[in-house]
């Protein structure tokens, strides 16, 4: 118990992951600084989908050269941290979306990102069950 508080203060009370360079899992899942981090409110295809596929080749373009900081919240899914973040101080989440590339998870955004999303990536992507 007392190391899942600590860790659990650690994620709250860490200061911003900062990295330069960015391995992408997804388009909904990024590593920085070694630490795999869940975009909060981001529902982005699975990868053995063909829009899965072009949601990730755009994250790696979109992410190159970019300087990228991550706010965590403190909570995990899997073996991921999940949070908000921002390559050269622009949302990712929000960027990815208004780009057709994944939808609002309003579950877990509160609609933040709900006015980006396109008419296109609204009629061409399934949303995921636990989004709805």
């Amino acid at each position: 118990m007392r190391l899942s508080l600590f860790m659990l203060a650690f994620a709250v009370l860490a200061p911003p992951l900062w990295a330069g360079g960015v391995k992408v899992r997804d388009a909904d899942t990024i590593v920085v600084s070694g630490t795999p981090v869940r975009l909060q409110g981001v529902d982005a295809p699975e990868l053995d989908t063909g829009a899965g596929k072009d949601a990730r080749r755009w994250m790696v373009n979109y992410l190159a050269g970019k300087s990228v900081e991550c706010r965590l919240n403190g909570e995990r899914t899997y073996d991921r941290h999940v949070g908000v973040c921002y390559a050269d101080g622009v949302d990712i989440g929000a960027a990815v979306i208004a780009a057709g590339y994944a939808l609002d998870c309003q579950r877990y955004s509160g609609g933040r990102y709900q006015r980006l999303e396109t008419p296109a990536a609204k009629s061409r992507l399934r949303r995921a069950r636990y989004c709805r």
